[in-house]
């Protein structure tokens, strides 16, 4: 329930951020929501894709069209080729460290 994003930080060091989303599909026939972690982040052109708990399963959207972000607060409003979305972060947290140290 989480996505995985990749950033880099001071010093050009580079972090992990698992983000939780639910995301809700908006219109006359919104489904149930989706809940799991963020696998790639919202960018015009390219897909959502969220990973389910179970970490076997996971929701593609269409390709992204539009992005509204509302101010002060972590909710998206997506438009993609099919349909329309509200993205709500859930939960923002660093993933645990990789120890990269060879002994």
């Amino acid at each position: 329930m989480v996505a995985v994003v990749r950033a880099v930080g001071a010093g050009g060091v580079l972090a992990s951020v698992v983000v939780e989303v639910v995301l809700r599909k908006l219109g006359p026939k919104p489904g149930r929501p989706v809940v799991g972690r963020l696998v790639r982040a919202p960018r015009r052109g390219s897909v959502v894709v969220i990973e389910f708990p179970d970490g076997l399963h996971e929701y593609v959207t269409t390709p992204v069209r539009r992005i509204l972000r509302m101010a002060g607060e972590e909710v998206y409003y997506l438009q993609t080729t099919n349909s329309r979305y509200r993205l709500e972060v859930r939960r923002v947290q660093p993933s645990p460290a990789e120890n990269s140290l060879v002994r």
